[in-house]
């Protein structure tokens, strides 16, 4: 449980280092994502879903 409260913290912290650190950047990639297909965003999404998985699978063993 310690692991995943402690993912979920780092998750936050870099999404918040970025958007502090880049925000007009950021609202452009936001712009971009809102002009992108539904399905264009749900092939990425499953993407980045199994790369971070296979990651973590790595890590675990």
């Amino acid at each position: 449980m310690n692991e995943i409260i402690t993912a979920i913290g780092l998750i936050l912290f870099i999404e918040g280092l970025l958007i502090a650190i880049f925000p007009s950047r950021i609202k452009n990639m936001l712009e971009i994502i809102k002009n992108t297909p539904e399905n264009k965003l749900r092939t990425y999404g499953v993407i980045f879903l199994i790369i971070g998985f296979v990651i973590i699978w790595y890590i675990k063993n």
